[in-house]
């Protein structure tokens, strides 16, 4: 009897240390002293300046189309499904000395601005040397997509690109199939390039304070790494369920086989 009392008190045990609590499986928990929710206000985001490698995709109109054509890359139809291999070939890609070439305006230094500090420079260039004010010169500045990468315990890894000007953690990894449910959401890394470097950066995104992170909101080519919990390498299963079925497995596995030795 003490030997089945010790066995269930052995499983009792994994159970609560290998199954996945709720509160390290919910998103942005935040209660005050009240034990209600309270408003968390989101940080100021900062206008994304550009960087090596970049890609970009500028458009200029005029009120006659056909004197800003040589300015434009792409001629295809507008209608044209948008691709990422197509916004690779036809977007302007910022080289290793901070620069992009445009025709005609040939090399443009754009390293350091912000998109719209771009599209004014580019506009004051083609108005002090190509055009008068009276030609209506209209010139759209966008990154060619907000392209980041998330691996480890994640659904669907890999790269992914979305076309928006803004892109939080959460829709990065809601766009990847969201986390699984042996990642640990409380030390994701965001692994951010920067002119100096490599930079790595750790998110608990259990806690609603992280709207105020800086980092919340990604950059193009961010990576994102999600970390498993020490419940996937014990093995003992995410649920009490699945804990409980392989401790009885094992269980059934020691009893035959000392069953088998003694005949």
């Amino acid at each position: 009897m003490n030997k089945i009392y010790s066995f269930l008190g052995v499983v009792f045990l994994f159970l609560i240390t290998s199954c996945v609590s709720n509160k390290e499986l919910v998103y942005l928990q935040k209660t005050n002293d009240s034990g209600q929710q309270s408003a968390v206000e989101p940080i100021n985001l900062k206008p994304y300046r550009v960087q090596v490698n970049d890609i970009l995709t500028i458009k200029i109109k005029a009120l006659d189309q056909k004197l800003v054509e040589m300015f434009n890359t792409s001629q295809g139809n507008a209608a044209q499904a948008v691709t990422q291999d197509k916004l690779y070939f036809d977007g302007f890609s910022v080289d290793d000395h901070g620069n992009i070439r445009v025709p005609v305006l040939g090399e443009v230094a754009v390293i350091g601005l912000t998109l719209d500090e771009i599209r004014i420079k580019i506009e004051k260039q083609l108005l002090d040397q190509y055009f008068n004010k009276e030609a209506d010169i209209f010139v759209s500045v966008k990154l060619a997509g907000m392209r980041f990468t998330v691996n480890g315990e994640i659904s669907s890894p890999g790269t992914k690109t979305l076309y928006q000007d803004k892109v939080t953690i959460l829709e990065a990894i809601a766009n990847s199939g969201d986390i699984t449910i042996v990642g640990n959401r409380k030390d994701v890394m965001v692994i951010r390039q920067y002119p100096h470097g490599t930079e790595m950066h750790s998110l608990d995104l259990t806690n609603a304070d992280v709207m105020k992170s800086p980092y919340y909101y990604i950059q193009p080519n961010d990576f994102i790494y999600v970390k498993p919990l020490k419940q996937k390498t014990w093995g003992f299963g995410v649920n009490g369920l699945q804990s409980f079925t392989t401790i009885l497995s094992a269980f059934t596995l020691l009893v035959t086989t000392y069953f088998l030795i003694k005949k």
